[in-house]
């Protein structure tokens, strides 16, 4: 089990560029296999997720070749279907939440998918039914082996049809796509997820020749096609890393140019920090964040407490949440956070309080920050990484914290955050890989 070591309290400067988008890229990669031809991907972060994923593609008999840093090749010409139910599959498969993306574009070109309950996050129970109900109604039969927890699809051919989602589901909506792309006929999609990463999904399925309209609406239209060819795709930067740096760059009194965020597809992130009182700047396609001494979270309009919660995009995204509690720590002032849609994401707080930050957990979904205005500083502690969010979130605490902190497990940190440690040092932070 890794662990960082982190000597807090000392102030960042410099540049950083974002990886590629973490959620965006393992459905991009997913989709490789809708096609016989070469597909080339950009911009791929090296993270933990990303490859397990390229490693289960492999096994699957996918042809993946690196070109250059963070540029791979993947070709699927000649899938070996029998490796979804192997042991192997059944132990890979389940180490890796991302996985479930694999059984849409398999059910689409190849008339069946498996997969064993995926891995992940432990960050609350997160159903897997509107996938598969998606599926049933494209016309696949649907089986699951209590036992070993093993999902499966079979469809000799799949139909188009209407559906209303029962949640805007970002991977269901993905992986619900990518099986529609070869169904008989039109299927709509009502409640569809239109986060930067399904727009992306669409727009590289188009021009893989899938006929795809509504992108970036909740309403989607799929007319099948027999089928798909190669493509070119870049993946676009992460805004869960980008609003971790702009956290950052608040906690350390830092000045810190984010490079090429693509401002256009980050949403409310900006907005949000700015309700904190974080000043930030558009400079071009990159975010400049100077120098703060100190930080005031806004009031509602009545001046009642802001409320910062999480919801379907174009509101704001649930894995920043964590980022917003930890930053608001050292705020002047009060806020509610309201994390609606995963039931376990803030028991990570504890390890704040054990910091000697002022949070309140009203429940599960709940808890109120006191911030202290930098009037005391956050204890340095040890920890242990309970997820990828929660994980950065107390990062950052320890970067802001009196003392040497360490954290354990950071693996869990780097299934989403490609070389964190080394763009930490980069700009001045005292870190180190234990």
């Amino acid at each position: 089990m890794g662990t960082f070591k982190i000597e807090g309290g000392h102030q960042l400067k410099g540049e950083v560029t974002p990886q590629g988008a973490k959620n965006e890229v393992l459905q991009i990669i997913c989709a490789t296999l809708l096609t016989s031809e070469k597909v080339i991907i950009n911009n791929v972060p090296d993270i933990i997720d990303v490859n397990k994923l390229m490693f289960i593609l492999k096994k699957l008999g996918v042809k993946v070749n690196k070109i250059k840093e963070n540029t791979f090749s993947f070709q699927a010409d000649e899938v070996n279907i029998d490796y979804l139910e192997s042991a192997d599959f059944k132990k890979d498969g389940s180490s890796l939440r991302g996985s479930i993306m694999l059984v849409g574009p398999l059910l689409g070109r190849f008339g069946k998918g498996y997969i064993p309950r995926p891995g992940g996050d432990k960050i609350g129970r997160r159903r897997l039914d509107t996938h598969f109900k998606g599926f049933i109604e494209l016309g696949a039969n649907f089986r699951y082996n209590k036992d070993e927890h093993f999902y499966g699809v079979d469809a000799k051919e799949l139909h188009g049809t209407f559906m209303l989602l029962d949640e805007a589901s970002v991977t269901g909506t993905a992986n619900i796509i990518m099986a529609a792309v070869f169904a008989k006929g039109k299927t709509t999609i009502y409640n569809a997820a239109c986060e930067p990463y399904i727009q992306q999904l669409c727009k590289m399925l188009n021009s893989m020749g899938a006929k795809i309209t509504g992108v970036s609406s909740n309403l989607l239209t799929i007319t099948g096609v027999e089928k798909l060819n190669g493509c070119e795709h870049t993946v676009l930067p992460d805004m869960i890393e980008i609003g971790s740096w702009i956290g950052i760059a608040a906690m350390t009194k830092s000045e810190i140019t984010i490079k090429n965020v693509s401002w256009k597809n980050l949403g409310q992130i900006p907005n949000i920090f700015k309700k904190l009182g974080i000043k930030l700047e558009k400079k071009g396609d990159d975010i400049y964040i100077p120098q703060q001494d100190n930080y005031e979270i806004e009031n509602f309009i009545d001046g009642s407490i802001l409320t910062i919660s999480d919801a379907p995009w174009p509101g704001f995204t649930p894995d920043l949440l964590s980022i917003i509690l930890v930053t608001a720590t050292q705020a002047k002032g009060t806020v509610l956070i309201h994390q609606k849609m995963f039931e376990s994401r803030l028991f990570f707080v504890d390890k704040l309080i054990d910091m000697g930050a002022k949070v309140i957990l009203c429940d599960p979904h709940r808890a109120t920050v006191v911030g202290y205005d930098f009037k005391s500083q956050l204890k340095a502690t040890v920890m242990t990484s309970p997820d990828i969010r929660a994980g950065v979130s107390l990062l950052i605490a320890a970067l802001s914290a009196k003392g040497t902190s360490t954290i354990h497990n950071i693996e869990q940190i780097d299934r989403g955050y490609d070389k964190i440690d080394e763009k930490l040092i980069a700009l001045g932070a005292k870190i180190e890989r234990v």
